[in-house]
């Protein structure tokens, strides 16, 4: 895993530079300090999960921002002198969203000599497949999904060795169900209408903690949700089902095309003035807006999305005044990446391998070398650390108390105007990108409606469960 590249260069560099080779990156990078020189040796970042099935939108932007960061942190010192390195096939395995392969996957990584430290992993459902066998091998995981039975076992109480960088998707839910309540000239008579795909990401928000939470809040949750496959071209019996029902607002725990969908039928039915679309934090990413170009709002002239509400748990591509987002708007321009690549995953990129430096630094101050990391101790450091990776969001798990990040925001899509100041009003205000296949994209921003603040802890037995 570990490769000692002994390369003149690098033995030259050796005589001149301290092991704080750090310090060639931006001021506002605040990592401890390299206590040992680990240059020569490289730091691989082992990843799985689907790159070419229903996620791929999500995914393969993460590849991009994962190359773009690691290429900067190398050219800029790497870790305390090591370089980061992800070869295909040798690092990372495309699944195909297909369980058995993501067991294959993870067969080939936690057999190697030494195995790893730490992996990435993209799904809620890997997360629950390989979850005891993590445990077993002792390697912890990084994730940005979460379901409860993922984070904390079929108990609901069992914390395990993956962590998650958004809250859990049960508590985001709890969250909208906040904003709703706060908000009654808004939503008056609010009534959701769960609506997404089967599977344990796609229902990992629809459980009777977070129904029994909502109602709490006054904001009625319909008993019988509506799944669609992602290949799905046709909701409209879904939507029509939760429509006749009763629902105003519509929430969705999918992503890419999923939302789309559903904002889609909404304006086919022309329900769109009557009812809300909503959801989970990949239902804002950049990957729905530019999906929904071709269904457009007849009222507004805009995708169908826009105006669509959900969690927004970090910091977003237009938040320039971070320094750490600003740094990530300027090498994805330099590496000319496409609208399309500007998305979620591609921030997580840099903020995972941010969060690696880290990481390893720590690790390795305390135990001495790189050879004698292993993932326990890769699970003590993330336990006790508290950072935040390139300021995107905050890494704190609570001295192993929880697994998923608590910290949270309700926002909503817009489309950007002509003059690049604001959200635009109307399609003929809006500013548009021609695109090969004769379409037009409009440019997706985000706009915060709620500063930061903890979700709810609604997994079962939670803080903010309601007594029965």
């Amino acid at each position: 895993m570990r490769k000692l590249t002994v390369i003149f260069l690098f033995v030259l560099l050796a005589a001149a530079l301290p092991a704080g080779a750090q310090d060639a990156l931006p001021d506002f990078i605040q990592h401890t300090e390299c206590e040992v020189d680990l240059t020569g040796q490289t730091i691989p970042i082992y990843h799985l999960g689907d790159l070419s099935g229903s996620y791929a939108f999500i995914t393969q932007p993460l590849l991009a921002g994962l190359a773009d960061a690691m290429s900067y942190y190398n050219a800029h010192g790497g870790i305390c002198g090591a370089t980061l390195v992800s070869n295909e096939g040798e690092h990372y395995r495309d699944t195909g969203g297909d369980r058995a392969q993501a067991q294959a996957a993870y067969d080939n990584f936690s057999a190697l000599s030494p195995k790893p430290d730490v992996i990435v992993l993209y799904a809620s459902a890997d997360a629950e497949l390989l979850r005891s066998q993590l445990a077993e091998d002792e390697i912890p995981a990084l994730i940005s999904a979460g379901s409860v039975e993922g984070l904390y076992g079929e108990d609901a109480a069992t914390p395990g060795w993956v962590y998650a960088s958004n809250p859990l998707y049960a508590d985001q839910i709890g969250s909208f169900c906040d904003y709703v309540a706060a908000n009654p000239d808004r939503f008056p008579n609010p009534t959701i209408g769960y609506i997404s795909w089967p599977g344990a990401f796609g229902e990992a928000a629809f459980t009777p903690q977070t129904i029994a939470y909502c109602a709490a809040q006054g904001v009625i949750v319909l008993d019988t949700p509506e799944y669609f496959l992602p290949t799905a071209t046709d909701i409209t019996t879904n939507v029509q089902n939760l429509t006749d029902a009763g629902a105003n607002i519509l929430y969705t725990n999918s992503l890419a095309s999923g939302p789309f969908m559903v904002a889609k039928t909404v304006v086919d039915l022309g329900l769109q003035g009557e009812v809300q679309i909503a959801g989970v934090n990949w239902a804002l990413d950049t990957s729905v807006g530019l999906l929904s170009r071709t269904a457009l709002n007849p009222d507004t002239g805009l995708p169908a999305v826009n105006g669509l509400i959900g969690s927004m748990p970090f910091l977003w591509w237009t938040e320039r005044q971070n320094p750490g987002i600003a740094l990530i708007n300027e090498q994805a321009d330099a590496n000319q990446r496409s609208l399309s690549a500007k998305n979620i995953a591609y921030l997580l990129g840099w903020g995972i391998v941010d969060t690696y430096a880290e990481m390893y630094i720590q690790t390795v101050n305390r135990v001495g070398s790189l050879d004698a990391v292993t993932g326990a101790e890769i699970k003590a450091t993330i336990e006790s650390m508290d950072y935040s990776p390139l300021g995107l969001y905050n890494f704190n798990y609570q001295g192993g108390a929880i697994r998923a990040l608590p910290d949270n925001r309700i926002a909503q899509i817009a489309f950007l105007n002509k003059e690049a100041t604001g959200p635009a009003a109307s399609g003929d205000e809006a500013m548009t990108v021609d695109l090969p296949d004769g379409t037009k994209a409009f440019i997706p921003i985000i706009i915060p409606l709620t500063p930061f603040s903890p979700a709810p802890d609604l997994r079962p037995g939670g803080a903010d469960v309601p007594s029965s």
